[in-house]
């Protein structure tokens, strides 16, 4: 029997186990860092989205804002008298 050929063969065995391990691990951070990136980015999206709501907040605490959004829903304040007009020309 040829030792030096099968010292070889157990090498190259030994050395395919080990970069199989490697593979192993490295397909595994490749999938840790693609969830990683999708989540910063969902993080990203909410953050936006919280940043537009806040100033939404803030522009709805406006008293001008809110007298706004009542007029357009047809209130009127205490003492002021409403008007309807139908029948508007050129329509």
């Amino acid at each position: 029997m040829r030792w030096d050929r099968a010292g070889r063969i157990g090498l190259l065995i030994m050395l395919a186990v080990v970069l199989g391990l490697y593979v192993e691990h490295a397909l595994s951070y490749l999938s840790t860092r693609a969830q990683a990136d999708r989540a910063l980015e969902t993080v990203q999206q909410l953050a936006r989205a919280n940043h537009t709501l806040e100033r939404e907040q803030l522009a709805l605490q406006q008293p001008a804002t809110i007298i706004s959004d009542a007029r357009a829903l047809g209130m009127v304040r205490a003492g002021e008298r409403s008007y309807v007009i139908m029948g508007r020309p050129g329509r």
